[in-house]
């Protein structure tokens, strides 16, 4: 502004007490019925004192309440603002830790991620904590079953009848198998572990479990029975993989009226799936979305199509591996995840190394969820280590 002139100013008139001045007209005295000036005076105090106890209104009703605020408010403006509230920096810290104590309340109570090639743990969090595991327990189950096969001729292609044994304790019959029915050990392997079905693994431990027992001899019962044979071997397998803190006390995993209560850890868990998925027949197992079983009914053929728990099977290079739940359990998951080999030159001659992680996840509120996550976070992370050099701690192997 030049010195000299007179600041130019929007006309405005007077509109009564308590209302504000609108632009476009012109500020007359008394003869207009017009206030005198000290009133404007008194006016404009009563306004500022008004506007003072509307801020303390809107304070005290804040959602930051409670909360060191900055209050900056909008004055060149004709319309009638609300006094901003902007959060001070400590607030958004404060915020921030809210939001990231909220996220950890709602993950997964252990979790691990580990190299499936070498053992080596990428990251972990309470991996040795003791936990129900639902149907994990059947990636064990399905172990006992294949190196039976393998080890002792065993014949998946066996036709069993289903007993009614298997009806009772499993709590769900998700595929509608009723007593008598006669299905393959193979098309049971498929439905314990694409669809998880409690009474197919009951089946599958009744029968192998007698195999591996024997015939009682003349004049003797057995003490152990078929289930508990099999059983006995599926922690003799624990023990083989040094799962130091898992006990199982039947094939499907329920834990409702169970004593005494089975568990494993996420730790104990990737040591089982590493070593499952060095099996050829289990990772073709695991790695169906759906499968089309067939059994007999009364001389009658019927079939039906199973659909993997896994709905994150095929996403970010997953192939498998299991699901599991119960309400002691919450959900749990173990997923694997593979990328094409690398190949690395050293000096005239090439190293291969297989790129696959195992990502273990007990007592989650949303498994799949979480799971995808971690299998992001676990790549990051096997980056990471491979560009170091892929060293080793001793410390840090399964």
């Amino acid at each position: 502004m030049r010195h000299g002139r007179r600041q130019s100013f929007p006309r405005q008139t007077w509109n009564g007490p308590g209302q504000r001045a609108r632009s476009g007209d012109t500020l007359r005295s008394r003869e207009r019925g017009g206030a005198h000036l000290s009133d404007f005076k008194r006016e404009s105090v009563s306004l500022r004192r008004a506007r003072q106890r509307q801020s303390a209104r809107i304070n005290r009703g804040s959602r930051f309440r409670g909360l060191p605020t900055q209050r900056r408010r909008l004055t060149s403006c004709r319309f009638k603002l609300l006094p901003v509230i902007f959060p001070r920096r400590s607030t958004v810290i404060a915020a921030a830790l809210l939001f990231g104590a909220l996220r950890s309340a709602s993950a997964a109570q252990a979790s691990i991620i580990v190299d499936a090639q070498t053992g080596f743990v990428l990251q972990e969090h309470e991996s040795k904590q003791k936990r129900q595991i639902g149907s994990l327990t059947k990636i064990a189950t399905a172990m006992v079953i294949l190196d039976w096969a393998e080890h002792r001729g065993g014949d998946l292609n066996q036709t069993v009848t289903m007993a009614p044994p298997a009806f009772v304790g499993t709590l769900e019959n998700n595929i509608g198998f009723q007593p008598g029915d006669e299905i393959a050990l193979r098309d049971l392997l498929y439905a314990a572990l694409v669809q998880s079905d409690n009474i197919a693994a009951y089946t599958l431990a009744s029968y192998v479990g007698s195999t591996i027992q024997g015939p009682a001899s003349a004049g003797q019962k057995s003490k152990l029975t078929a289930i508990d044979a099999f059983v006995t071997q599926m922690n003799a397998l624990a023990k083989q993989l040094k799962m130091e803190r898992t006990r199982f006390v039947n094939p499907h995993g329920v834990d409702q009226n169970v004593k005494p209560l089975p568990y494993s850890t996420a730790e104990d868990l990737a040591r089982l799936t590493r070593y499952a998925l060095n099996k050829a027949s289990f990772r073709f197992y695991i790695s169906q979305k759906e499968r089309q079983i067939s059994f007999r009914r009364g001389g009658k053929e019927q079939r039906y199509s199973l659909r993997n728990t896994n709905e994150l099977l095929g996403t970010q290079g997953i192939d498998g591996v299991k699901t599991g739940r119960t309400a002691r359990a919450g959900e749990c998951l173990v997923l694997s995840a593979v990328r094409e080999s690398e190949i690395v030159k050293q000096g005239q001659g090439v190293t291969i190394f297989p790129r696959r992680i195992i990502v273990v996840l007990l007592g989650s509120n949303s498994r799949f969820a979480e799971g995808a996550q971690l299998i992001g976070q676990g790549w990051q992370l096997y980056d990471q280590w491979a560009a170091g050099g892929r060293l080793v701690d001793s410390k840090k192997m399964l």
